[in-house]
């Protein structure tokens, strides 16, 4: 190893101390029995869970890799820098359907971001036992964020020394065991039976053993026997009255707690004494030698696993059962050391009741023969989680256990399958928010190749008879690009699997090659699946999954996938039919903007309009600059709400508005004809609008608004304000509003900026921010117009729509109108 690596090792085992000490010290802080730390990863866009406390790792590898945009609380908190609390399940899955939907289980969870450089580190994450009905009553979350900072502080430190790539994770999570607590003294409880009158007297430690109050236990001798054990109750009596007989146990009777835990008994007969009681202890031998010993000569199998899935005792019954010596069961993970325990109806149940910290109870199948079946029962602890199991009479067959894989096959290579683990629910539920084909395959991107451990997808629509690549990621650049519009008669993999309508898998890349002879491959290893995509019998496309190792595909791994194949198609066609439909819309809205603002030799006008992504409907904002006498009237508006009423309206008081301004109306008339308009109309809507009349020789402008943002105007020394104009109600609401009109002074070389709520409105934040923000990037859009290395000012507007235009959702349509004046003769005199 060279210094390099030595140094790099070094700084790796720090950072993994740091994050288990904040793991660890996270469950004390909250009383928690699951807690664990995300951190971001060398991936844009991608958080890794570093470590785990309290949950083996195995069973919760789907949630090993989470993109900061998915719906999940994970991402929110760290996306949004804030702190993330669910108390309960009924708010997890009223906040974060998508992700109760992949663990159905009662508990709470905090998540708290730690803080660092912009964006923070990653998350702190607890999960909580059981469940509370608010905020209040979960432990004092000031510790969780007491520890988030330390974690954060430390960081800091580490990236001051290392860099920032010292806290960057890659690979699997560290799964650390929970902190065991220190062994106490056995508790030992006594009493006194009379077998005449069946009458207990039990004195404080028993009832403190056995979680009985004295006020509230009758007393008798059968009900000291359910209040001990409720599985073995008859043979507590039996013994009971056979000591008082003369026949006591030759041995402390052992027995099951309610939660499964082993109690002893021992019973002396009453001897001489007047009357003659049956005297008793009932001992909890706790997590001890003495209780492996008792747990050894009971008849059912009896294991313990600790909570990071490691079996820690089996006795011997547990190990006949097993098929192997204990010597291979004892130190090694669960689904190693007996494997046909794994699977995916298996791991739900081990996940729920590591999860709700209840127990389970469930049927496995152990191996092919016919009637070869166990029952099992799981209580998990805080520390240790106990099972037994007997052999049972018959079980019904886990829906998801396929004969031609095995029990407790897979499906894997050299590595764990994740399509067992995988719901297709939670991508069902992921897909009802995705309208648009982009937005279809950036879902199935970061569902599906997280869950199958898969690197690369490429996503191909069936139009006219040929493939069209509408999503692609992590293949080489340009690599796909000579099969982009290929025919239905193409002899390649994608082609083929549409049109036989059957799935084709390929182990290896030798295997895909030898198949389709002369095929472009774009690695020389890995494995590939093509999924024909088929919505309702109708072809939609292909999905192709690439995967960077050799590997097989199981019966129950193809299922999944065909599964999920259907969903994927479902959502595209909806998402085609939405694409044909809005383009239609947005036609039929661009058609109702100006083709082309009315000019002036002296005054320069720039517009812009972006329509909303979010929904199909067409929005009603609109501009328009009209000629006004022998001046200009410049106008914006905004109509209430979306669709074809929506645009309606804003055609006809874009239409009322232009009539007005021809008639060279003053401002404030211009309005209150255009509200007495709306309010006949009564179509329902209201509508906010801005109207501004232009004297170009001279600069002078007058100004009326009507529920609309304030304009903002940028001097030529670049200096910015809002202008504080008095306004008006909305259009359409009181027939008898007045407009007030204000003057101003447009002197040459300043820019007028008018614009509509959807470039200044942020979910979540103040208007008055955005306007701000407006504000700022209007100063520093450059020099004036018409000067030495200005900017146009289409140039400008171009800068100002710039993020609005890029983003991948706006929930509203956004209108800017620009205006500057040029210098005329009444500015040079």
């Amino acid at each position: 190893m060279t210094g390099s690596d030595e140094h790099v090792g070094r700084a790796r085992e720090r950072l993994t101390a740091l994050l288990v000490e904040a793991s660890t010290g996270a469950l004390g802080a909250a009383g928690a029995h699951v807690a664990g730390v995300y951190l971001r990863s060398g991936t844009p866009g991608l958080l890794r869970l570093a470590t785990l406390v309290g949950l083996p790792g195995q069973l919760f590898r789907p949630w090993w890799r989470l993109h900061m945009d998915r719906p999940f609380p994970v991402a929110d908190a760290y996306r949004l820098g804030t702190r993330v609390v669910l108390p309960n399940a009924t708010e997890t899955v009223r906040r974060y359907p998508q992700f109760a939907a992949g663990l159905p289980f009662q508990f709470g969870s905090v998540y708290t971001p730690v803080p660092g450089a912009e964006p923070s580190f990653g998350v702190l994450t607890v999960l909580l036992p059981g469940t509370a009905d608010t905020v209040d009553e979960l432990p004092d979350l000031d510790r969780l964020c007491r520890a988030a900072d330390r974690l954060g502080a430390g960081l800091r430190e580490l990236v001051a020394e290392e860099g920032d790539a010292a806290v960057a994770w890659e690979g699997e999570p560290v799964c650390v065991r929970p902190p065991a607590p220190r062994p106490g003294p056995a508790r030992v409880g006594r009493f006194t039976w009379d077998p005449v009158t069946s009458a207990v007297h039990a004195d404080d430690r028993l009832h403190a053993l056995l979680g009985t109050e004295p006020g509230e236990f009758p007393g008798t001798g059968a009900e000291l026997a359910v209040a001990m054990t409720p599985a073995d109750a008859d043979d507590v009596l039996t013994a009971l009255h056979e000591t008082a007989a003369g026949k006591p146990p030759p041995a402390p009777l052992r027995v099951r707690a309610a939660d499964g835990a082993p109690l002893l008994l021992e019973l002396w007969p009453p001897g001489a004494a007047d009357p003659p009681l049956v005297s008793g202890i009932v001992v909890d031998p706790g997590p001890s030698a003495a209780a492996d010993g008792a747990a050894d000569l009971l008849p059912e199998g009896v294991f313990c696993l600790d909570r990071s899935g490691i079996v820690r005792y089996a006795n011997p019954a547990a190990v006949r059962l097993a098929g192997r010596p204990r010597a291979e069961l004892l130190g090694r993970p669960l689904w190693e050391a007996m494997p046909w325990l794994s699977g995916p109806s298996y791991d739900d149940h081990w996940r729920g009741a590591l999860l709700a910290r209840g127990p389970v109870h469930f049927q496995v199948r152990r191996g092919a023969a016919e009637g070869d079946f166990l029952a099992l029962s799981v209580h998990p602890g805080s520390d240790l989680v106990t099972c037994t199991v007997v052999p049972a009479s018959r079980i019904d067959p886990p829906v998801h256990l396929s004969p031609a894989a095995g029990p407790g096959t897979l499906g894997r290579s050299g590595g764990s399958s994740m399509a067992p683990l995988y719901r297709p629910i939670a991508l069902a539920i992921a897909l009802t928010d995705a309208v648009t084909a982009r937005q279809v395959s950036a879902v199935v991107m970061q569902e599906l190749l997280p869950a199958f451990g898969g690197r690369r997808l490429a996503i191909y629509l069936l139009q006219d008879r040929h493939f069209y690549l509408a999503w692609e990621t992590g293949f080489p650049p340009g690599f796909l690009a000579p099969f982009d519009g290929v025919g239905l008669d193409a002899h390649i993999p994608g082609v083929e699997a549409l049109t036989t309508g059957r799935p084709l898998f390929f182990e290896s890349m030798r295997r895909l090659a030898d198949t389709y002879p002369g095929l472009a491959l774009d690695a020389d290893v890995g494995s590939r699946a093509f999924l024909p995509l088929i919505a309702s019998g109708r072809p939609v496309g292909t999905c192709i999954l690439g995967f960077e190792s050799e590997r097989s595909f199981s019966t129950e791994e193809r299922t999944v996938l065909m599964a999920l194949a259907g969903l994927i198609a479902h959502a595209m066609e909806k998402a085609r039919r939405y694409d044909s439909e809005a383009a239609l819309a947005r036609g039929l809205q661009q058609a109702l903007l100006p083709r082309r603002l009315s000019a002036h030799p002296q005054v320069e006008t720039a517009g812009r309009y972006l329509p909303g992504t979010q929904g199909m409907d067409v929005g009603g904002d609109w501009y328009d600059v009209v000629g006004a006498g022998d001046g200009l009237a410049l106008v914006i508006g905004d109509v209430q709400g979306h669709g074809v009423q929506a645009a309606a309206t804003m055609g006809q008081l874009r239409s009322a508005v232009r009539a007005f301004a021809l008639s060279d109306r003053p401002p404030d008339e211009v309005l209150s004809g255009t509200n007495r308009l709306l309010i006949d109309l009564d179509p329902g809507q209201f509508a906010s609008c801005c109207y501004l009349r232009l004297d170009p020789a001279t600069g002078r402008a007058r100004i009326a608004r009507a529920g609309h943002p304030p304009p903002l105007l940028r001097a030529p020394d670049g200096r910015t304000r809002v202008l504080e104009v008095p306004g008006g109600v909305v259009l359409g609401v009181d027939p008898r509003a007045r407009y007030p009109v204000t003057g101003l002074e447009l002197a040459p070389d300043a820019i007028l900026a008018l614009y509509t709520d959807g470039l200044v409105e942020r979910p979540g934040a103040d208007i008055d921010d955005g306007i701000a923000a407006l504000g700022a990037a209007l100063a520093e859009a450059g020099a004036a117009p018409g000067r030495r290395g200005a900017r146009t000012l289409t140039g400008v507007a171009d800068r100002l729509t710039a993020m609005a235009r890029h983003a991948t959702d706006r929930p509203d349509d956004v209108a800017l109108l620009l205006a500057t004046r040029r210098p005329g003769a009444a500015d040079r005199g």
